[in-house]
């Protein structure tokens, strides 16, 4: 039994169910990322906690007590939105101490309060300023200091850097991080940014169309994703699926690919009872860092195959170049080394870490071999 318990949880809106039977269970301290693309049902989740939307069926659990009937005000929990939702009338300071003040403590507890989060924020310097005076961040670190001073059992956060520049986004995730390592506190985190949720996590609860496709630790979840919309959805590129066939040959199994025209490779693998797969159509799935250039290569790795290939598209990226090329119909992308020189219509000996690869079957898309 965890901190934070969502067990069987369902909503419906009239005969539409939008989330099917949910079970996470939240440990003391945790931080959950909750991702998935827009309409998943990540958002009506969080609200569930918070309970700004009915439970349909199942409970909900808060350090032991089911608050399924229980009044927002009155579950222990603090939520920072996307809006930010901060009073234009009222000063940072006041924004800040309005929901204590409500729950009628003490003034003295409330400035002792303020005083400290506005010292962990570094906002001290806006406190009589009013948000319509602040910057994007500056409103986000109140909204946020908002929340610490209640001092609540969880924290619940709505995508609350989507509003923000790509470099405040950084920063403030950064922030976020530190301030969860600091207070310890249980928290609830919803984005659609996979790098926020791989970032910030220390588990992920990846949705789409109201179901729970995977519940894992980044690693877990970026290494052995549980099917292909897990492969393709976490991860910038995303995840590489090509079509295949496993074909044993001494005993081992390997992935036969088809090349240029009707050339084909086989590829090994490196877990052993695939070898009971024998002719069986797969698709294979590698991360772009697992194909690289020969100097780029894992020297760990045990299983590293050479393709040599015609580079169909280069993308100079700073400290990476990535280039594509074509396997089975679809295109490959790989993470080369920034002083790689892969030129388009030429030849390139590609390096693949077999070690990275997983296998998913193409009809119900579930990883398989393990």
């Amino acid at each position: 039994m965890g901190f934070l318990d969502i067990d069987n949880v369902t909503k419906s809106y009239g005969t539409v169910e939008v989330l099917h039977r949910v079970d996470i269970s939240v440990g003391e301290g945790e931080f959950l990322v909750l991702v998935g693309p827009s309409g998943c049902g990540k958002s009506t989740l969080l609200n569930m906690i918070a309970g700004l939307e009915d439970i349909t069926s199942g409970t909900i659990s808060i350090n032991g007590r089911v608050v399924n009937e229980v009044h927002p005000s009155r579950r222990n929990i603090a939520m920072v939105f996307q809006s930010y939702a901060l009073y234009p009338n009222m000063t940072v300071g006041q924004n800040m101490t309005f929901g204590l003040e409500m729950h009628g403590v003490p003034k003295a507890e409330r400035e002792r309060a303020l005083k400290d989060v506005a010292q962990l924020l570094q906002i001290g310097h806006l406190l009589d300023r009013k948000p319509g005076q602040l910057s994007g961040g500056q409103r986000q670190r109140v909204a946020m200091g908002r929340a610490l001073v209640r001092d609540p059992d969880v924290f619940l956060f709505d995508e609350p850097l989507s509003n923000l520049d790509a470099k405040l986004r950084v920063d403030m995730r950064t922030e976020i991080k530190k301030l969860h390592h600091r207070l310890g506190r249980t928290t609830v985190y919803v984005t659609h940014d996979q790098i926020e949720a791989l970032t910030l996590s220390t588990r992920i609860a990846v949705m789409n169309k109201g179901h729970v496709q995977q519940l894992g630790t980044p690693r877990e979840i970026y290494d052995r994703p549980a099917n292909t919309f897990v492969a393709s959805f976490m991860g910038n590129p995303s995840m590489n699926l090509m079509p295949a066939r496993i074909v044993v040959r001494d005993g081992a199994p390997h992935a036969q690919v088809t090349l240029d025209g009707a050339s084909q490779k086989l590829l090994r693998l490196g877990q052993p009872a695939l070898a009971a797969q024998d002719g069986r159509e797969v698709i294979l799935g590698l991360r772009p860092e697992a194909i690289t250039d020969e100097g780029g290569a894992d020297s760990s790795a045990q299983l590293v195959e050479q393709v040599d290939h015609v580079v169909s598209v280069v993308e100079p990226a700073g400290a990476d170049t990535f280039a594509a090329f074509t396997v089975g119909g679809r295109d490959v992308v790989a993470r080369l080394r920034a002083n790689s020189q892969p030129r388009v219509g030429a030849q390139f000996p590609f390096r693949l870490n077999m070690d990275k690869a997983v296998v998913f079957d193409p009809r119900t898309e579930a990883r398989i071999g393990d």
